[in-house]
């Protein structure tokens, strides 16, 4: 039995190994791939409700990254039942968006293939929280009735009901 699980850390555990990828790769290949419920052969981005911990935690629960990145599939929570507003309060604070969606576009420049917005966290509760060094980058896929799109064409073949996004600590 404990040859077994010798063999399977060696695995996980690969040598050089290094992920990197582009934002139209999280977008394009990572994020599409998890929201069509079709399998990678090994799972490196871990799904995680990232508003039930505090920043300093997650670096221990992600499958990979390194010393300043780690990555996340996170469904996407609503702050009210009927609103699309988005809650990302934690335990200690919450996470507040800077700026506005920034579009990718895929490596041709002719197609919106994702929205890039950056999140800083602010310990304490809003309107008195304290600005901290922790910054992530949550990465979705565009919704063909979002305004904030620009005029170009987008993937018809993404569905229009998606609620996972990728976050980038």
């Amino acid at each position: 039995m404990e040859g077994r699980d010798d063999v399977k850390s060696e695995e996980i555990l690969m040598p050089g190994f290094r992920f990197h990828p582009t934002d139209e790769e999280l977008v394009s290949f990572y994020l599409k791939k998890k929201i069509q419920q079709k399998p990678i052969s090994i799972e490196l981005i871990r799904q995680l409700d990232i508003y039930k911990f505090d920043p300093w935690d997650l670096p221990k629960l992600a499958n990979t990254g390194g010393e300043t990145e780690w990555y996340f599939y996170c469904p996407r929570d609503r702050k009210y039942r009927n609103s699309a507003r988005p809650n990302r309060v934690t335990a200690a604070g919450f996470w507040k968006a800077t700026g506005t969606d920034r579009p990718i576009y895929s490596s041709k420049g002719t197609r919106c293939v994702g929205l890039k917005k950056s999140l800083v966290f602010y310990k304490g509760r809003a309107a008195r929280g304290i600005k901290t060094d922790w910054m992530m980058h949550e990465f979705r896929l565009p919704s063909l009735a979002d305004p904030s799109l620009p005029k170009r064409p987008i993937d018809k073949t993404i569905p229009l009901n998606v609620r996972i996004s990728i976050h980038i600590l």
